[in-house]
């Protein structure tokens, strides 16, 4: 895929969106903005801890540490404002759920370690270090305050925000389309789940081999994994990140009675990052994998059997 759509959802969501917050939205009041003020500090707290760690240690991998906790911060402190309301609080264990998830997938692969800074790096970003593009070095510290500091922290608190249009809309009580969005989230933070426990096994199994000298067996001689749920989609760990967050969205919408409104931005930035970050990704496997080209022309992208 082209960077084309990419381009266009980035485009809708800085400029677009926020039009829309003016000229459709409600203004936020004071129990909003007051819910608003600790949200800010611990973002920027995390951007700048995020950029400074990373500097320090050439681990651009710390917002990846953060993925998983700072939404759940962000709901309870907004769940506090609202009084822990029956809305508030489902969607808050739903979000500590999906937190507590991928904090264990993420630490299987070595992600955390007692001196927090250390742990795995994301290959993306040893990859894209070592490009000329970034060089000298001072190029590659700006991508990482602007991207994967600043963006992605950013992205982060904007697409929890359907808790605050929730908050913002308290006095409306707790019904059936909530009951809907939060089984369609809960179950895709299981699909989810399945999803990374498939690929972890076949990863160790298969490094297993080829660190014991030992040849790859049928099932992992392509070298990436087809079967399970990655035999309908080359990504169904992404595909279902995506429909978590727009579950949550619906959440905002059960509680406004709006279809559309600016907390949305966080889903089409999250859909234009998982765009990107695929795009890059299978063009290193292409380049690895003999029969990678071939699972892409099979497979469809994100959503199961859409081909």
């Amino acid at each position: 895929m082209k960077q084309g759509p990419v381009a266009i959802i980035l485009a809708l969501s800085l400029i677009a969106f926020p039009l829309m917050y003016i000229f459709l939205g409600t203004p936020l009041g004071e129990l909003e903005l007051s819910a608003l003020k600790p949200l800010l500090w611990v973002l920027g707290a995390a951007i700048l801890l995020t950029f400074v760690v990373g500097e320090l240690t050439s681990n651009n991998s710390q917002v990846d540490k953060l993925w998983s906790i700072l939404p759940i911060i962000y709901a309870w402190i907004v769940t506090y404002y609202g009084d822990f309301s029956t809305r508030l609080v489902v969607m808050s264990i739903l979000v500590t759920l999906w937190g507590l998830r991928l904090s264990v997938n993420f630490g299987l692969k070595g992600a955390y370690k007692w001196k927090f800074w250390e742990g795995e790096e994301d290959y993306r970003w040893q990859y894209l270090r070592s490009q000329k593009e970034f060089q000298p070095k001072w190029k590659w510290s700006l991508f990482n305050f602007g991207f994967i500091c600043g963006y992605q922290n950013i992205l982060i608190f904007l697409f929890t925000m359907p808790i605050m249009i929730a908050l913002q809309n308290n006095h409306n009580s707790f019904g059936t389309l909530d009951i809907i969005f939060a089984v369609l989230m809960f179950f895709f933070i299981l699909y989810e789940t399945i999803a990374d426990i498939q690929q972890f096994r076949f990863q160790s199994s298969k490094y297993a081999l080829l660190n014991n000298g030992i040849p790859l067996d049928e099932k992992h001689s392509k070298g990436f994994l087809d079967r399970g749920l990655w035999k309908y989609s080359r990504h169904p760990n992404y595909f279902a990140e995506q429909a978590i967050w727009i579950s949550f969205y619906g959440f905002s919408i059960a509680a406004s009675g709006q279809w559309l409104n600016w907390s949305i931005t966080g889903c089409f930035l999250l859909i234009a990052l998982f765009l990107g970050s695929s795009n890059f990704s299978e063009s290193i496997s292409s380049s690895k994998y003999a029969e990678y080209k071939n699972y892409q022309k099979r497979v469809s992208r994100f959503v199961p059997f859409l081909k």
